[in-house]
């Protein structure tokens, strides 16, 4: 699989965090990984570790989000712009593999497939100004 698909793969995880309980959540992992038939193993462990990198840093996470957003907060956004913000901070902030002009145009990207008319542009902007 190439990064945007497991990108996307790690987004949808990141996303289900906002429905289920933090303890159900490895369980929904393994099913969730199960089910990529398409997906080598060495793939299924970078989506994993990937996404429990980014949960392990959900507090952080949001509280760079509500500090750089104005009249935003994490508890009002949309629930997947935040789950395409965090997977976003946290290749910005913490991951060295990924450029930060990659981790916006890729957040961009799974705005313009997965949220509304207005998600592109608003995790365009939330992410110009953490990054600037």
């Amino acid at each position: 699989m190439v990064r945007t698909e497991l990108r996307e793969h790690i987004f949808k995880m990141v996303f289900q965090i906002e429905f289920n309980k933090p303890e159900d959540m490895p369980e929904h992992l393994e099913l969730y990984l199960e089910e990529l038939q398409s997906a080598k193993d060495k793939d299924k462990e970078y989506i994993g570790t990937k996404y429990r990198a980014v949960v392990s840093k959900i507090q952080e996470i949001d509280e760079i989000l509500n500090e750089k957003t104005t009249g935003w907060k994490t508890t009002r956004m949309n629930k997947i712009d935040l789950a395409i913000l965090r997977l976003a901070v946290y290749e910005i902030q913490w991951d060295e593999e990924v450029p930060t002009g990659v981790a916006i145009n890729e957040a961009v990207e799974l705005a313009k497939r997965f949220s509304g008319e207005e998600g592109p542009a608003f995790v365009n902007g939330v992410l110009a100004k953490i990054a600037g």
